[in-house]
């Protein structure tokens, strides 16, 4: 019964994500700060029918750590539901992500109006270099610099090497860094069709202060803070992986 909620639920996810780009596309004359108005009604679009289907929902701690003006979020990345989420959990945010999502008919030239940061992961200091100036570009308008800096979706319980590229535009932009963890990757992994019911946790962290920091002792700082979070956050009775069995991979330039 739970496979055929959660097919149903996918069904709905691309309907519905399909149904919102063309909104957007058709009312691109719009001012930015309104599109997001669009993406964020996606974003509770989804949590509701996710809940509604696959009886799985969500809280939130620590949302007064979201200060006023334009910030960087760095967030654990095990699943596909963070990526929907933090449109509705968050305010109006250009996302790092690879170019190549922009390609996609329709839902890619919907994102693109959004103001995305699009990178060639394969292009090295070209794409940190990118991140500088574009995260710095967005963030003068006011738009939160969303990271996932660890590049790509990992397993529960996993951690891969965290990018430095986020917490050098943070350290030269001169803004603070907010850390999220959460337990979506056990309710949602990342892969399997499967979304199994429960409340997933979200942690968001106090501010961290970047302005002229070293960003590589930046970024130990935020990965210690978000992966000591993490083990706190584990389900009951869930299965972690050991140490010995953890990932630690370069990660993406976007991260």
């Amino acid at each position: 019964m739970q496979l055929l909620r959660s097919l149903l639920y996918t069904t709905w996810l691309f309907l519905g994500t399909l149904l919102y780009a063309i909104v957007v596309l058709a009312l691109f004359w719009l001012p930015n700060q309104r599109l997001y108005v669009i993406a964020r009604g996606w974003s509770h679009s989804q949590m509701w029918m996710l809940k509604t289907l696959c009886g799985l929902t969500y809280t939130v701690e620590g949302r007064e750590n979201i200060m006023p003006g334009a910030h960087i979020s760095m967030w654990k990345h095990s699943s596909a539901w963070e990526t929907i989420a933090q449109a509705g959990i968050f305010p109006p945010q250009s996302w790092v992500l690879k170019r190549e999502l922009t390609w996609i008919p329709l839902v890619g030239w919907a994102l693109r109006l959004l103001k995305p940061i699009a990178i060639n992961r394969k292009a090295g200091a070209t794409a940190v270099n990118q991140v500088v100036e574009q995260g710095k570009q967005r963030l003068s308008e006011g738009l939160w610099i969303l990271f996932f800096p660890e590049g790509t979706r990992v397993a529960a319980g996993e951690t891969r090497k965290y990018g430095v590229s986020g917490a050098l535009l943070a350290s030269r932009a001169g803004c603070k860094i907010v850390p999220v963890a959460h337990n979506a990757g056990y309710f949602w992994p990342r892969r399997g069709w499967v979304k199994k019911a429960g409340v997933i946790r979200v942690a968001i962290g106090p501010p961290i202060e970047a302005a002229g920091r070293d960003p590589r002792e930046l970024n130990d700082e935020v990965r210690a803070w978000i992966e000591a979070k993490m083990a706190t956050l584990a389900p009951e009775g869930a299965n972690e992986r050991s140490p010995a069995g953890q990932s630690d991979s370069v990660a993406s330039p976007q991260a």
